[in-house]
């Protein structure tokens, strides 16, 4: 018995070069502009001398092409080109839908 196995499947293609963009996650302060939503990312850190934890927080201007993320869902934003001014942000993922009231 001999098997004549071959296989006529393409090699498989190079595997995509993934970037290496920064991402940040932050939970949305703003989403009444057209196309955009504020996030606000905040970061934790040891005061140098007093050695107490010290919350900084940054806000950064991201696109939300459909509209779909609203005030207060945590989510993902990873850098991009300039899409605007103040935009050069992408919103990647939900991590975390709001606590609706």
């Amino acid at each position: 018995m001999t098997d004549a196995t071959t296989d006529t499947a393409a090699p498989a293609a190079p595997a995509a070069k993934v970037k290496n963009t920064r991402t940040l996650v932050g939970t949305i302060v703003s989403d009444k502009r057209a196309k955009t939503v504020t996030v606000q990312v905040e970061r934790r850190s040891m005061h140098e001398l007093y050695g107490k934890i010290v919350a900084h927080s940054s806000k950064y201007h991201a696109h939300d092409e459909k509209g779909e993320y609203k005030m207060g869902d945590v989510v993902e934003i990873a850098e991009s080109r300039p899409i605007s001014k103040t935009k050069s942000w992408v919103v990647t993922r939900l991590v975390q839908k709001a606590i609706a009231v």
